[in-house]
């Protein structure tokens, strides 16, 4: 059995760019006091008429365009995705459609760490049945966000990103290793408190209980750094591979004090880390595959390169992903 390649790359990002003075404004922040404690300048917000597949779609057909396969090429469309078009239908089914895509297609549910999980598991279905696999991750989170929330309003905003994983006839070349990890003590650390089964939204319903709360940023910043860099050490070490071997780490983009604390436990400078955190802020599931496709280095790595993924979030739930190109 052959290996898988990463064939095609893909982004999208809304047109609207929200600088963050104008959420400094709003809320009555100092100038600078965002970039300050995130390492955010500005974000992208969608219009009031786009959706998620909306981003998805023009996402991923770069990375099809990139990709140049034929349709009944592909076996599997995932899409991770935490703000869906709509609660049911799944939204990947629609997406597959409009890109002309007729094989199985399904969205993933895995907030921060969503990209990841399905990266994990499209590559193992490339293995397995020798049919590519479209991977998208993209997220509307400026409606999910509450303007009053200093933490939430400053952090988060909306973006798409899309690869596509290829069976190769390298045996080297592919996942090497993986480590999947939660920790459900975390588990109302981020949340959206009304809107699921455990609580609906009625008309009595406060609208901000529909809007994400982070209620403890401290323990959310150690429990997603200490995830992530457990979960690389432990690809690193089932792979046999030395941290400074890495070509390329691409973090996910939740700010930039956990991105640049993961990488200083792991020995991996700011020349080998991906980011894209200053321009687009955090959308979630959509930065890893986003900064990939976006990143002048992802574009500068070569066959055999080794490309280590990390990723936590809510839940709490991440992992790691050790890929050779």
């Amino acid at each position: 059995m052959g290996g898988t390649r990463i064939a095609g790359l893909g982004h999208h990002a809304p047109a609207r760019v929200v600088a963050n003075a104008e959420i400094e404004a709003r809320l009555g922040l100092g100038e600078g006091w965002i970039a300050r404690r995130t390492g955010i300048r500005e974000r992208r917000w969608a219009a009031p008429d786009e959706a998620v597949s909306d981003l998805a779609v023009p996402a991923a057909a770069m990375a099809l365009a990139e990709a140049g396969m034929a349709p009944d090429a592909f076996g599997l469309v995932l899409l991770a995705t935490s703000t869906p078009d709509h609660l049911l239908p799944p939204t990947a089914p629609l997406v597959a459609h409009r890109l002309g895509l007729s094989c199985g297609a399904v969205d993933l549910t895995g907030a921060c760490a969503g990209f990841l999980y399905a990266f994990v598991l499209a590559e193992g279905f490339v293995r397995a049945t020798g049919r590519a696999a479209l991977v998208i991750a993209a997220n509307i989170l400026s409606r999910r966000i509450d303007p009053d929330d200093r933490v939430t309003a400053a952090l988060f905003a909306d973006a798409a990103g899309a690869l596509v994983l290829a069976p190769d006839a390298r045996r080297e070349a592919g996942l090497l290793a993986s480590a999947l990890a939660s920790d459900g003590a975390g588990y109302d650390l981020i949340q959206i408190p009304a809107g699921g089964s455990r609580r609906a939204m009625t008309a009595d319903t406060p609208a901000r209980d529909g809007r994400m709360v982070m209620r403890d940023g401290r323990a959310v910043f150690t429990g997603a750094v200490d995830m992530m860099v457990s979960s690389c050490r432990q690809v690193l070490a089932d792979a046999g591979i030395a941290a400074k071997e890495i070509t390329c780490f691409a973090p996910h983009q939740a700010n930039g004090r956990m991105i640049a604390a993961v990488a200083d436990k792991l020995a991996i400078g700011p020349e080998r880390t991906l980011s894209t955190l200053a321009e687009f802020g955090n959308a979630s599931a959509a930065t890893i595959p986003f900064s990939l496709a976006h990143g002048q280095v992802a574009r500068r790595l070569g066959q055999g390169d080794l490309l280590l993924l990390a990723a936590a979030g809510a839940g709490l739930a991440g992992g790691a992903a050790l890929y050779r190109l």
